[in-house]
């Protein structure tokens, strides 16, 4: 069993101590294109080069900290037996499956988690079964390589997401048992559901929650995340007692791209980020507001001209890096569709992101990110402590066509405090 981690979490771009991951399995198989959409996939994947693809960014954080498993923690946990219970229990409830429960209490532990994640296949020993053209009884976690969305690290607390697509709950469930009840984790955790007021309206995912500073939250608000669910953030902050900042993106409804703020700006370094140029930096509907918590009370809300301002009235400095390059907006489209802007730093100015966005590969270059291949990492071609800055960019043909890229298939657990 690896160390005791104190979960602590209070930038996006701290150097790495700890991160938790999924390797895409068979439920990323387990799909087809009439149930893509109910998914939340406008595409299936292939998931051979998925997880050759994948394998990439699990090598490269190996080399660089600790890594968890999801998987290898569910089966930890289920060997508590009131812990394996309360959960069956909770997802057969959740999910309607009351029939079911007998039937996944008898499994042993390795398969329950094998089940819990890639799906239980229908027992059809009734004509209704029978004739039901689903596979599944219990519903594959087709999304579950998208670590970031379910939990997200916030300083010394786990806040556990209410997901906006009820095919997610279970996710979310299998998070927040791993984080109360693991040994290797010391750790409170936050939940929505445990909110005494209507939480019906609460929706909030990780994709969406950014840790500019220890102070400063950056919350997308769109497709995933509702007002109602920063409001129950800003209700988590006044318990503090201390002077916070919220810093809310307003977020396109639609393409399927803008899902998560993440998908449009990131951290990169102390002074840069990552900005998907017309949605966060040009002139149009969407909104950004600085909301001030103080204490136990909202001391204001106000809209500002965008993100960067924001940061920078509260001393956070930032030079945009643009998604695509600035020249061509139509190339700018093109490469946020494919996550271009979704990168994940290991440590100050050292991020990991697509190759296959040529262009925003090419302006990070520009602004002093040496360009480092994943391979040459993995296979110790070249010393990372050689670099200052830097981007390991790994192959994403196939991972970019399910939705997210190295931010979002990342938890970080644990990240040093930043000098700034």
């Amino acid at each position: 069993m690896k160390e005791r981690i104190n979960v602590q979490v209070s930038s996006e771009i701290g150097d790495l101590e700890a991160v938790l991951l999924h390797t895409p399995g068979s439920e990323v198989e387990n799909m087809t294109p009439q149930n893509a959409e109910r998914a939340l996939y406008s595409d299936i994947l292939n998931l051979t080069v998925a997880t050759q693809e994948y394998s990439e960014l699990h090598q490269v954080l190996n080399k660089l900290t600790s890594t968890f498993q999801i998987k290898d923690l569910l089966f930890d946990i289920l060997k508590n037996d009131k812990v394996r219970e309360n959960m069956i229990h909770r997802i057969v409830q959740t999910e309607h499956l009351e029939a079911y429960e007998p039937y996944l209490l008898d499994l042993d532990n390795q398969e329950l988690a094998r089940q819990l994640i890639e799906g239980g296949m229908m027992i059809k020993n009734n004509l209704t079964r029978f004739l039901d053209p689903d596979r599944f009884s219990l519903k594959p976690l087709h999304n579950f390589f998208f670590t970031r969305d379910a939990s997200m690290t916030i300083n010394n607390k786990v806040l556990i997401g209410k997901m906006a697509s009820k095919v997610r709950d279970r996710e979310s469930l299998i998070m927040e048992n791993i984080f109360d009840f693991h040994p290797n984790f010391n750790i409170k955790t936050v939940n929505p559901l445990s909110f005494t007021g209507n939480t019906d309206k609460i929706t909030i995912e990780g994709g969406d929650v950014l840790i500019a500073r220890e102070d400063i939250l950056v919350i997308g608000h769109g497709p995933r995340t509702t007002s109602q669910g920063i409001d129950f953030v800003i209700e988590c902050l006044k318990n503090t007692k201390k002077r916070r900042h919220i810093i809310v993106q307003e977020l396109p409804h639609s393409p399927e791209s803008f899902i998560h703020l993440d998908m449009a700006f990131t951290f990169l370094d102390k002074d840069k980020c990552m900005v998907y140029e017309p949605v966060i930096l040009q002139q149009n509907r969407y909104k950004t507001i600085h909301i001030i918590i103080d204490g136990e009370k909202v001391e204001s809300i106000k809209e500002v001209d965008n993100i960067l301002v924001a940061l920078k009235s509260l001393g956070m400095d930032m030079e945009p890096i643009v998604c695509g390059g600035s020249k061509d907006e139509f190339t700018m489209e093109r490469e946020q569709w494919h996550s271009g802007t979704n990168f994940f730093a290991v440590g100050p100015g050292k991020v990991i992101g697509y190759g296959r966005n040529e262009h925003t590969i090419n302006e990070m270059n520009k602004h002093g990110f040496e360009v480092l291949k994943a391979q040459d990492v993995i296979q110790d071609r070249i010393k990372l402590n050689d670099y200052q800055k830097y981007v390991i960019t790994i192959e994403g043909s196939e991972l970019a066509r399910g939705g997210g890229g190295a931010r979002c298939m990342t938890l970080p657990l644990a990240r040093k405090a930043v000098d700034w």
